[in-house]
């Protein structure tokens, strides 16, 4: 049977929390109603950043569960700023994440951020860093580090980093490590063996794929939709269950504007694929985003 709960850092967690970026759209008094319902159902680690909608995300987060429960961690990330025309511009200097930092602890209203992720931008998806913005790890480790040491970040994460990158960090006691995978998009295998080896949190994003081209969707392949006839779930649930079977190391934060997908979302957490699901989706694979149009940073 799969396990339930997981590790953040030296917290025991729910393996099924929930991403918040899909609530910069959409109605306020919905995105609160989801927040609540997602508390009550038992997410307890809950996915934001203050670029998620200039600080709107933050501030419906706030609206809706503050003050915040001691079970509850919150997840924010850093590395990128909201832009009027461009909607994201990277922020990856050293004091730019500081003020990231600062910026998510005033609209959350809180002392400390549990955890913080570095949003790196080497790679595609998302935007390359070019000029000034190109700054090495090490120095933004130092930083984080300084602002765990002050108390305003209680751990480090990273974002959209690759093997080298991550083992170049752990000496920082990362605690999670957020990048694109899913069933059909696993170009970063190895960094997921490499969290699952070293007892770091691997958190999927765009855990069923993406609207952005030459990503594929996971709900929409024939073989996902196939086995979710077969099983009687949902294709979403699919895609989430194999992630959840496929390591122990997996967190899953998927979002939704939608109370019902909420439910089934949470339900994934009780669904165990069997031998012949499984079997199909791990023959599924397809080549990663390089090259091709890329979404915003996530």
């Amino acid at each position: 049977m799969t396990d339930e709960y997981g590790k953040l850092g030296d917290h025991r967690v729910r393996r099924v929390g929930f991403g918040a970026m899909q609530l910069e759209h959409g109605d306020r008094e919905d995105a609160v109603k989801i927040l609540r319902q997602a508390v009550e159902l038992g997410v307890d680690h809950i996915d934001t950043a203050q670029f998620y909608g200039d600080g709107r995300v933050n501030e419906l987060i706030r609206t809706a569960l503050h003050p915040y429960g001691n079970d509850l961690r919150l997840v924010s990330k850093v590395g990128a700023v909201s832009h009027p025309v461009e909607r994201l511009v990277l922020a990856q200097k050293p004091a730019q994440l500081r003020a990231g930092v600062e910026e998510n602890l005033r609209t959350l209203g809180i002392d400390r951020i549990p955890v913080v992720n570095l949003r790196r931008a080497d790679m595609q998806p998302g935007i390359i860093a070019g000029g000034d913005q190109v700054v090495d790890l090490d120095s933004q480790l130092a930083e984080l580090i300084a602002l765990r040491e002050e108390g305003k970040i209680g751990a480090i994460g990273l974002s959209h980093v690759s093997l080298p990158q991550l083992r170049q960090a752990l000496p920082a006691g990362i605690v999670c490590v957020q990048n694109l995978y899913n069933v059909l998009t696993r170009d970063h295998e190895d960094v997921l063996q490499e969290c699952a080896a070293r007892g770091v949190a691997w958190v999927p994003y765009f855990p069923l794929g993406s609207a952005f081209d030459q990503i594929p969707t996971v709900t929409d392949h024939p073989v996902v939709v196939a086995q979710a006839r077969r099983l009687g779930i949902t294709p979403a649930q699919v895609g989430l269950a194999w992630l959840l079977g496929h390591s122990p190391a997996t967190l899953l934060i998927p979002g939704t504007r939608s109370l019902d997908h909420l439910t089934e979302n949470m339900a994934v957490a009780a669904i165990e694929l069997d031998s012949e699901a499984t079997a199909a989706l791990d023959a599924l694979a397809s080549p990663g985003p390089d090259d091709h149009t890329v979404p915003p940073a996530t």
